[in-house]
């Protein structure tokens, strides 16, 4: 399933019945964000999308939590479930042979319909939605659009759900990220790409090649599984975009931007063009962030607006983070699920990994592994440690195959049962993410590994390990017909 647009989106949500439009006015400051946290928060059957019609200030709606459960979340990538984004993914990157004819023309054609799909090169067209509607000069007024402060002490009002493109000063590779922005002014954003991030590299380099300037264009909208890329962590010089065309099942349409030389999704609602300098910083935040907490204010880049387009009448995307789960939980489980095949990849002993909303994303994964050797959860531990992004982890549990990574109930049994805290517990110091207020250096800090798998003499645990209580085959059957049968 390949969307044109979010308007696409939004229509199948609300043949769906998961789209609820509000057409009461409602406050852009403090009150969507109400509204949107007790949605996202509340009863399954509540979480729905919400239209907002009717946004004082603004003539635009505003789209919020779209993403906002599995399955729209799902939906938005192509599939029915999560799950079978990992399945896609690991046929596609199988490198086993293909046995027999028929099996290697069916791999075949697998892998064209991937090169299909990413492209030989970016489409560009000559007209685009987006720029039916072009503003420069005196007539930008970042204040048009209905941007949200969401939490009372925030520095003020942020762009949340957007893609920042950029591109390397030297080798031009495109880079999609999802970076906040502040408002300062009807010309003025602030950029918050953390130095972990491909846009601050971009910067680094711009600085230190002594580039004046870094084109940029903001994206809001566009095909969902294009707006989602811009959150997934991607190895560097890897074009975000190029995934969405995998997902999508076509190549991302691109137009050029009409005063920045770079390019930007022809099909998005609103982009907004411009540049930064790497001379010039200022403060930016505090900032209510996905941890739960405020990021401090710090000095970040300024982005200097140069043009806004938009369609005729542009629906405004954005999204809330704040204590977990929110919108941003489900982005992240999508990503969890695409990326287990690469992991597995490059640690075949992994079954299953799960990054848990208590977590918010960084701070906790939870990996089951087919365990074969004395300190096989301690390679795991460092092979996670040594895979991009998942360098910022701050605590790892292993636990072994047969256990649900996804049970929190059963995952700390087994660690509160299964671990010795002075054998069984590994803490290095390491790259930790910029937003962990607990570390006592900015993005440097503690972390921990967990091993909370069953020992043996192997392991010099020579007292013998217990066996688990567990009901025999037969009598669980006896006892599942008789429940069937009385109804119990």
């Amino acid at each position: 399933m390949a969307f044109r647009d979010l308007r696409e989106f939004v229509q199948l949500l609300e043949q769906r019945g998961e789209l609820v439009r509000i057409k009461a006015q409602v406050d852009p400051e403090l009150e969507i964000t109400e509204i949107t946290d007790r949605i996202s928060k509340g009863l399954a059957a509540q979480n729905k999308a919400l239209l907002f019609e009717n946004v004082k200030g603004s003539v635009m709606p505003v789209l919020i939590n779209a993403f906002g459960n599995a399955a729209r979340m799902a939906w938005a990538l192509g599939v029915d479930d999560l799950e079978e984004l990992n399945h896609n993914l690991a046929r596609t990157i199988d490198l086993k042979l293909p046995q027999g004819l028929k099996a290697a023309l069916h791999r075949g054609r697998d892998l064209f319909g991937v090169l299909k799909s990413v492209g030989l090169g970016p489409k560009v067209v000559s007209q685009a939605p987006v720029q039916e509607i072009v503003l420069t000069g005196d007539q930008i007024a970042l204040s048009q659009l209905p941007i949200l402060k969401c939490w009372p002490l925030d520095g003020g009002k942020y762009i949340t759900l957007m893609q920042v493109i950029t591109r390397d000063p030297l080798s031009n590779i495109r880079n999609v990220g999802m970076y906040r922005l502040q408002v300062k002014n009807d010309h003025t954003l602030m950029m918050h790409w953390q130095r972990h991030k491909g846009g601050a590299e971009h910067e680094r380099v711009a600085y230190e090649e002594k580039k004046p300037l870094i084109p940029c264009a903001i994206v809001l909208g566009g095909d969902p599984a294009a707006m989602w890329c811009a959150s997934a962590p991607l190895p560097p010089n890897i074009d975000e975009y190029l995934l969405a065309g995998y997902l999508r099942g076509q190549p991302v349409e691109f137009i050029k931007c009409v005063t920045q030389p770079i390019e930007a999704p022809a099909n998005a609602e609103i982009i907004i063009e411009g540049y930064v300098d790497p001379n010039e910083h200022e403060v930016e935040g505090p900032f209510g962030d996905h941890t739960g907490f405020y990021t401090p204010a710090d000095r970040f880049p300024v982005f200097h607006v140069t043009a806004i387009t938009h369609r005729r009448n542009p629906i405004y995307p954005t999204t809330v983070v704040g204590k977990p789960p929110m919108e941003d939980y489900w982005m992240g489980k999508a990503t969890e699920r695409l990326f287990l095949p690469l992991l597995q990849l490059f640690l075949g002993e992994v079954v299953d990994y799960n990054m848990p909303a208590e977590g918010v994303f960084h701070n906790l994964v939870i990996v089951s592994i087919k365990k074969r050797f004395p300190g096989h959860p301690q390679k795991t531990m460092f092979g996670i440690w040594g895979l991009g992004l998942m360098m910022l982890t701050k605590a790892i549990i292993v636990v072994d195959a047969d256990v649900n990574v996804h049970d929190l109930h059963d995952v700390m049994w087994r660690v509160l049962g299964n671990v010795d805290w002075k054998r069984d517990v590994t803490i290095v110091e390491g790259a930790v993410d910029q937003l962990d207020h607990a570390a006592v250096r900015d993005s440097l800090g503690g972390k921990i590994g967990i091993d909370a798998t069953a020992k043996g003499p192997q392991d010099g645990h020579p007292r013998g390990w217990p066996t688990e209580i567990e009901m025999e085959a037969a009598v669980k059957e006896m006892v599942e017909r008789r429940w069937r049968e009385y109804e119990l």
